[in-house]
This record gives C-alpha cells, structure tokens and sequence, in this order.
C-alpha cells in the first residue's frame, strides 16, 4: 500500500528559503525527485520577490532545454505559487532535478514542500 509523507524541498536547509541564481545558464538546485521509479513527488513551489521590481524566474524540471521550462512572472515584492502540485515520477536514476533561476541574483527566494508518494 502507497504511504504519503511531507517533506522539506532537498535544495533548502531545514526548510529555509533558497536564493535563486541569475539566470545566466546556472539555475539554483531547488529538489531532486525520488530515485524509485515507481514513486511520484507533488511539488508545492512558491517563489518571493523581496525586490521593487518584477522579476521572472525561470523553472527548469529534468534538463534546462527549452522543452524543460516553465517561466513564472514574479511581482514586485510578492509572493506566487509557482508549482501547484505538479507531479513528477522517479526516474530509476538519480532523480529529476527541479532547478530554478532568476532575472537578478538573489532577488527571489523559493519556498515549498513536496508530498512523496512511496508506492512501495
């Protein structure tokens, strides 16, 4: 039988905001899904601008190919859900890395939690 648990984002420590990078082709470590192929993750992403101004944040799942991306407008000192449960499976690997970057470095912080689906 499946078991659902709540845990921290595993780019954050202690569940603490993450900074994100610029996006100048180095995007932010933000979680890396479950290793299990049979396992899924939910994953709660919001994202906090605490600049003036909007900032757009580029959200990158599995590889930064266009095809990878979800670009999120952020406004100015705001807070946005990013990722509302969006699931992803275990790739039987290392994991599908969940990475982030921003339009200026260390202008938004992201923030969330992932509900793992542990169908073992």
């Amino acid at each position: 039988m499946a078991t659902i648990s709540r845990n921290i984002l595993s780019g954050s420590t202690h569940g603490r905001p993450i900074a994100l990078a610029a996006d100048s082709g180095n995007f932010t470590a933000v979680h890396t899904g479950p290793t299990t192929a049979a396992d899924l993750i939910e994953i709660y992403l919001y994202l906090s601008n605490i600049s003036t101004s909007q900032e757009i944040v580029t959200i990158a799942i599995g590889g930064t190919a266009d095809g990878d991306k979800i670009k999120v407008k952020v406004p100015a000192e705001s807070t946005v859900l990013a990722l509302p449960g969006i699931t992803i499976k275990g790739d039987g690997g290392s994991g599908v890395a969940i990475t982030a970057a921003s339009t200026t470095a260390a202008k938004v912080n992201a923030t969330g939690y992932i509900n793992l689906i542990d169908a073992s």
